[in-house]
């Protein structure tokens, strides 16, 4: 059985939601756009995600790409199907590699899914700095799990 939805209805009730979220508030998480299989978003460094070396700490550079590929996914049938059984969406590796120091400005991130199947997807991910220059990058392998609503 297959569910019919409104793909802008739902985009508009994850951006709420991203808006609303207290951790993405936390660390200052800022979805600019995203549809199945690609999202684009950023983190403005502030003070408190700076490391001791006062350069936006790695641990916010991973989540941002980690969060951007998570909302690659939130759109896609694959994805909404897991939803639909109440099954589960998890990260079994996520891969960061650091180019260059930001020590001002924004990091911002371009996630896309290149391979999605019907229970493993991977993710790539850029991120940028303000003035155009590839800060990190990142990959990461998702599992996705049919719930018992499926079987």
């Amino acid at each position: 059985m297959t569910t019919q939805r409104d793909p802008e209805k739902l985009k508009r009730k994850l951006f709420e939601f991203a808006q609303d979220f207290p951790f993405f508030k936390l660390i200052g998480f800022e979805l600019i756009d995203f549809g199945p299989k690609w999202c684009k978003a950023k983190i403005e460094l502030r003070d408190d995600l700076r490391n001791a070396n006062g350069v936006m700490h790695g641990g916010a550079i991973a989540t941002l790409i980690d969060a951007a590929i998570t909302q690659c996914m939130l759109t896609t049938d694959e994805y909404q199907q897991i939803r639909d059984t109440r099954g589960s969406m998890t990260s079994v590796d996520l891969r960061i590699k650091y180019l260059r120091p930001l020590g001002e400005g924004s990091a911002t991130c371009e996630a896309e899914i290149p391979h999605l199947g019907r229970r493993i997807g991977h993710a790539s991910a850029v991120v940028k700095n303000d003035a155009g220059k590839v800060i990190a990058t990142g990959d990461s392998i998702i599992m996705l799990t049919l719930g018992n609503a499926g079987k």
